[in-house]
């Protein structure tokens, strides 16, 4: 995995990406303006830096630009900022960004532009393709509204339903996870009977991600912050599902 500094003046958004990148297996480093940028970058020598551009001190680009000009952009950078326009784009590119997130940033496209930075070394000279994404602060910084509790329904390839023959969420597959098809008791109240599958079925892929939540998010279509509420709602051991104590 990679070390990634995260440069933004919003504790928020660091925040953010810091858990995001982090439950990715990165190591994430944090700094608030140019100063600590200066500084981490020197220390750490980190693989990536996702940099904002709208800083109170010095904005992103002039510190790109005094990246360049120093021989010291040795790494891919993804500028973001919630108030870009094309030519902002087109100007960090010039300057040598790998690419340009629009806030608000959304966790697969922000995933995505994060590989594709580490997996491509970046060409001096040669702008790379703007990368447009769109993130939600306040889906993804504040808790998630709650539902009614009405799970994924099941779909080809999910745990499946019979009647009578009782729960058994936690029956070991071939890996030592839980099997993908499991028989529920369907002779009880729809809640208690939703319940069960849900659990089920969200321990099935945490096992099967090894504890990612990030993963789990984008496989199963829900929020992160929506995500932690339902496990958490539901029972489910993160812990033991984190290490694969199944």
């Amino acid at each position: 995995m990679a070390t990634i500094l995260v440069v933004d003046d919003e504790l928020g958004i660091r925040g953010l990406l810091s858990e995001i990148l982090s439950d990715e297996g990165h190591t994430v480093e944090l700094a608030e303006n140019a100063a600590e940028a200066r500084a981490s970058r020197e220390r750490l020598r980190p693989d990536l830096v996702l940099l904002d551009i709208w800083m109170p001190d010095v904005d992103g680009i002039s510190l790109l630009k005094e990246w360049g000009a120093a021989g010291q952009l040795t790494m891919p950078v993804i500028m973001m900022s919630g108030h870009g326009t094309i030519d902002t784009a087109v100007e960090a590119t010039k300057y040598g960004a790998t690419a340009f997130l629009e806030k608000p940033i959304t966790l697969q496209k922000l995933l995505r532009a994060v590989e594709q930075a580490l997996v491509r070394p970046a060409l001096r000279g040669t702008p790379e393709p703007v990368v447009s994404l769109g993130l939600r602060p306040d889906t993804a910084l504040s808790p998630a509204t709650s539902t009614d509790g009405a799970g994924p329904a099941p779909s080809a390839g999910t745990p499946g339903l019979a009647g009578g023959a009782g729960l058994a969420p936690a029956a070991a597959g071939s890996n030592g996870g839980p099997r993908a098809e499991q028989s529920f008791d369907l002779d009880r109240p729809l809640r208690e009977a939703r319940d069960a599958f849900e659990k089920s079925y969200f321990e099935f892929h945490l096992a099967k991600e090894n504890g990612s939540m990030t993963r789990v998010a984008e496989k199963t279509g829900l929020e992160r912050t929506h995500l932690y509420r339902k496990l958490k709602q539901l029972g489910v051991d993160l812990v033991r599902n984190k290490r694969g104590g199944y």
